[in-house]
């Protein structure tokens, strides 16, 4: 299985900018949106089910805001909206698709702000998605999240950790919950096969600033510690424009 997750930041504008030619080219067996920025009903055909994509959306109350999505070749056995939590779904923050004995998700976390005013909201979101992952996996799941968490973990996970270390994203709380997460029964895909630096997934739209690769890791995917052996291969493809953002890749084993 070959799952691609890429935050668009506006499915509408990655749509001007050569979304469906690349979508033609790499055809994943799902794709996992993030920050489409959209209501199903502002979008054409072409945008609500790309090749004939069996398509599910989670909008925002909230017009032109948050949003995540998924698009799979094969029906899932379920799709569920949301994790039960009437202050995280209003925002349209995560989809899931039941596979049998794999979720996977498309999970969109909040951004703390420049002046951390969401700061609580963000924690208080870490928190319930991590008990929600844990249940499924005690329920027999296995479960891999994709998304935007908008957290760089650790320094090399950004260009310049020393001038950061009091900018959203990369705050000592967040941090701090993202090493939670990893010592309890989670793992971060990427790292099972790259340790090195310079790999981004996010930079800033000023000019400059993506060609010289000054960049934040911040879009993952990661799997409960069970299922880790199944990793095949887990990629960036910074190359692929359109966004600020750039799509990770991740194969499974069968």
């Amino acid at each position: 299985m070959r799952i691609v997750s890429w935050n668009v930041n506006g499915i509408r504008a990655v749509h001007k900018n050569g979304f469906m030619s690349w979508f033609e080219k790499s055809q994943p067996d799902v794709l996992c949106l993030q920050e489409t920025k959209a209501q199903e009903e502002q979008l054409t055909e072409e945008m609500l089910r790309p090749l004939g994509y069996n398509s599910y959306w989670h909008s925002a109350e909230k017009k032109g805001y948050s949003g995540v999505a998924i698009l799979s070749k094969k029906k899932p056995q379920d799709i569920f909206f949301g994790i039960g939590d009437s202050k995280i779904d209003c925002e349209g923050r995560v989809i899931g698709a039941d596979y049998g004995k794999v979720l996977v998700l498309s999970a969109y976390f909040p951004n703390s702000q420049r002046e951390h005013t969401r700061l609580d909201y963000k924690l208080y979101f870490c928190k319930k998605i991590l008990s929600f992952l844990q249940k499924k996996v005690k329920e027999g799941k296995n479960v891999v999240l994709c998304g935007d968490y908008n957290i760089a973990h650790t320094e090399i996970d950004l260009k310049n950790p020393k001038t950061n270390k009091k900018n959203a994203g990369f705050l000592p709380e967040e941090r701090e919950w993202m090493t939670h997460f990893l010592k309890n029964g989670f793992v971060d895909g990427f790292r099972q096969f790259n340790s090195e630096g310079e790999h981004y997934t996010w930079w800033s739209y000023r000019p400059t600033i993506r060609e010289r690769n000054i960049g934040w890791r911040i879009d993952y995917a990661c799997v409960n510690e069970e299922f880790k052996s199944k990793l095949k291969s887990v990629e960036h493809h910074p190359s692929v424009m359109g966004s600020d953002h750039c799509p990770i890749e991740v194969t499974l084993k069968r």
